[in-house]
């Protein structure tokens, strides 16, 4: 979400100014590009540049996709600079508001753990896990953060594991323990004079940060392409050819869960889905020099939809509704079976 490269090898603030202009060219992706600026400001030092491009975009809050996660940052934003007071109002508003993105809860839960609010920090960990995890079989890889984030100040504050904690334990990969990662102690062995600490702590450093990079390799989801019934029928009376490859839009629809299935078995973390537009289409095989008749371009033209942070996370969580577009719940639409 925040880009990590240092400020000595990146100019944040010429980055900032040219997502801005971006932004203003594709007016459809100008909450994800102005979100990616406000995080370059706020690494270039300039927190107050930051504050005004989230309230630039809060001004208009019904035409957010992630409104909860941009008053999230810009709660954590605001208390890295002296707002103390605002950015706990803000973080008291995002819980009550109960989101069903777990994003916000890890923004606003880091910030009162990076500011010693431990307490508050596992309650709020504690509140996301509870509405997104309860009743769920498999924990979508988009939670995973908020139960690693759980895990670790819960450590910090030395409570006993849990069924959550366990099962953070279970989903992490890395050789090295969450229980070890979190170990309160760690930072002692920074400053010690014995070499075989000293030597431990860099392996469960090259640990974490190897768990760190994984992360990173995939920082938009494996993303299936969706049409809806309007746009699938425009798209084939336009490209005939393309029947082949969507023969019927129930049966397309029934490819797309398959197929999300299939890959969750597989072990594929991070799945989604992004929704095409015949323009959008046709705009980006122009872009590839080649026709929109050409079945390659829909893989490729899935990812970049997935890389504008187009995505919508699948499965939904519980209770949402289908990605399908139904209206339905999805476990009661796809979700069946």
């Amino acid at each position: 979400m925040r880009p990590d490269t240092s400020a000595e090898n990146v100019d944040h603030t010429a980055e900032a100014a040219r997502l801005e202009r971006t932004a203003g060219l594709y007016p459809e992706d100008a909450e994800h590009l102005l979100l990616q600026a406000a995080a370059h400001l706020e690494l270039a030092g300039d927190r107050p540049g930051a504050t005004a491009l989230y309230d630039r975009l809060l001004a208009t809050p019904a035409s957010l996709e992630t409104p909860h996660l941009v008053r999230a940052l810009k709660a954590s934003n605001l208390w890295e600079y002296g707002h103390e007071a605002e950015a706990r109002a803000i973080i008291d508003g995002v819980r009550a508001a109960s989101p069903r993105d777990p994003a916000p809860w890890v923004i606003v839960a880091e910030s009162l753990e990076s500011h010693d609010e431990l307490e508050a920090a596992q309650d709020t960990f504690t509140q996301g896990a509870t509405l997104l995890l309860t009743d769920v079989p498999e924990p979508p890889y988009s939670t995973h953060p908020l139960l690693y984030g759980r895990h670790r100040v819960r450590r910090m504050l030395g409570m006993a594991h849990d069924h959550w904690d366990a099962l953070a334990d279970t989903l992490h990969s890395s050789p090295v323990s969450l229980d070890e990662l979190h170990d309160p102690k760690r930072v002692w062995s920074l400053g010690s004079d014995n070499p075989a600490e000293l030597a431990a702590e860099i392996s469960r450093l090259r640990a974490e940060l190897g768990t760190y990079r994984e992360a990173l390799s995939r920082p938009f989801p494996v993303a299936v392409l969706h049409w809806p019934a309007a746009e699938l029928a425009e798209l084939l009376a336009a490209y005939p050819s393309l029947t082949s490859e969507y023969p019927s839009h129930e049966e397309h629809l029934a490819t797309i869960e398959a197929s999300l299935r299939e890959l969750s078995a597989s072990g594929t973390p991070n799945l989604g889905i992004v929704t095409g537009t015949v323009p959008s289409y046709e705009a980006f095989a122009a872009s590839e020099a080649s026709s929109p008749s050409d079945t390659t371009l829909l893989p490729q033209y899935a990812t970049t939809l997935a890389a504008r942070g187009l995505a919508v996370a699948w499965p939904p969580q519980r209770g949402a509704e289908c990605w399908c577009g139904s209206g339905r719940v999805y476990g009661g639409c796809h979700g069946v079976g």
